[in-house]
């Protein structure tokens, strides 16, 4: 199948794609990480994917901002806008909070790869590290002047009412 067929596809198709390639995405950068894990250890799989992701995650910003014309330099609003088009935005909630002039909370109400890990009872996937790497640099790649802080990630305790929580400011 090639693009002029996709093209033709029901709308109705083309969104379960979408959900499915997200999926699949994550299930790949899934399995790699546990696969790293069962050879190295924890702390060497941490380490190769945060290396993994402070690449990826630049990737993914310019390809988003090419795709919705979002200007560099555009400040907080094209954060907020792209943001909107991750690829696992897809398949997680988010909110944005706390909207000031000059900054902004964000947060992932549900987690894929959390929810995943609760229903099968075990502990949270202790992802700070790298999303301190992944969103700064996402944030920086959109606007360089956007500083990035984290306000909680597991492995911190997790009585808040979401996974992870990110404020962003100028």
């Amino acid at each position: 199948m090639g693009l002029a067929d996709v093209k033709n596809l029901p709308r109705e198709t083309l969104e379960g794609m979408l959900e499915d390639f997200a999926k699949n995405w994550l299930a790949h950068d899934g399995l790699w990480f546990q696969a790293v894990e069962r050879h190295f250890g924890m702390a060497a799989a941490i380490k190769l994917d945060t290396e993994a992701w402070a690449d990826f995650t630049r990737i993914e910003a310019r390809r988003i901002m090419e795709r919705h014309q979002i200007s560099p330099n555009g400040g907080l609003e094209s954060l907020k806008k792209a943001m909107k088009y991750r690829l696992y935005a897809v398949l997680n909630e988010q909110t944005v909070t706390e909207e000031t002039p000059n900054s902004f909370v964000f947060k992932m109400v549900d987690c894929r790869v959390q929810s995943a890990r609760k229903r099968k009872n075990l502990p949270p996937f202790p992802c700070k590290s790298v999303g301190l790497v992944e969103y700064t640099e996402f944030a920086r790649t959109i606007d360089p002047r956007i500083k990035t802080e984290c306000l909680a990630c597991p492995p911190d305790d997790l009585a808040r009412d979401y996974y992870c929580g990110w404020r962003f400011w100028i």
